[in-house]
């Protein structure tokens, strides 16, 4: 059995570094609407959309032409991956899977994609990872990444930089020593009742961040939007909102404790 998995990690680039991603991803930007509201336009004209190798052709029309020549600064392949999530985003809404792809707002969390695994190295034990036209870039090794390396995204949230390293390994058929189950229901009083009639309170993580939140909050309500000093007080306001959510995905680990284990102390857990 063949599985990809992906693993996340905070990168630490320097000046020069978080400029030239903030071009990229802003140029990403970019094609996605500008191809996105070029296949509207054919679509009111009753022309067909065009597919990917079409679009192709067209982004090395606007990368030779001198009022889009900033695209020929960009690395091609991230710019293509961009062609193909917006495929398969109208793929999956013809399919009635998804909406309508929309048009993506200047100021959000920006992203890009290399997805070719010759262009990507990988450095876990010196903690480094080298991307075209970036080269060395340290990140937080908190885990092994095993597998290889099929594609990389690159992404911004709350201020800092992210990357989203996506292994493919092989495993065999996995079948668990042991057969007893627990079963979780999750609620709002309760945060998680167990079938053994344990339970675990809810985290409350928002209550006890409830000021703090107020506080980063209410600068965003008194400067203009989408303002510089706008964004700094809404980076801060993302950042608090991160933590909670952290201190909720840490809770719900909790089969730690109170669940029935197999003789290799792992539980298995069937959500009700």
């Amino acid at each position: 059995m063949r599985r990809r998995q992906a693993y996340r990690f905070e990168l630490e680039p320097n000046g020069e570094q978080q400029q030239l991603m903030r071009r990229f991803a802003g140029s990403c930007r970019f094609v996605h609407n500008k191809v996105l509201a070029m296949q509207q336009e054919r679509y009111k004209a009753g022309e067909k959309r065009l597919g990917y190798a079409g679009l192709c052709k067209v982004l090395t029309v606007w990368r030779n032409s001198t009022e889009t020549a900033w695209l020929a600064d960009v690395p091609v392949h991230p710019l293509q991956q961009t062609l193909k999530d917006l495929e398969r985003a109208y793929t999956n809404f013809f399919a009635k899977r998804a909406d309508d792809p929309p048009f993506r707002k200047k100021g959000q969390s920006g992203s890009f994609r290399y997805h070719d695994p010759k262009q990507i190295r990988l450095d876990q034990a010196n903690n480094r990872l080298f991307l075209p036209r970036f080269g060395c870039l340290c990140y937080h090794n908190s885990r092994g990444v095993p597998g290889n390396v099929k594609n990389v995204t690159v992404s911004q949230s709350c201020g800092k930089w992210f990357v989203s390293i996506q292994t493919e390994q092989d495993f065999g058929e996995s079948a668990h020593p042991s057969s007893p189950f627990v079963g979780v229901d999750m609620g709002v009083t309760r945060f998680a009742t167990l079938s053994d009639r344990t339970f675990h309170a809810p985290p409350n993580s928002f209550r006890r961040h409830e000021t703090a939140l107020r506080k980063a909050q209410q600068p965003m309500s008194r400067k203009t939007k989408v303002s510089n000093n706008w964004r700094k007080a809404k980076v801060k306001a993302q950042r608090r909102h991160a933590r909670i959510g952290r201190e909720v995905s840490g809770a719900l680990m909790l089969p730690a404790a109170g669940a029935h284990r197999s003789e290799s102390g792992t539980a298995q857990i069937r959500r009700l």
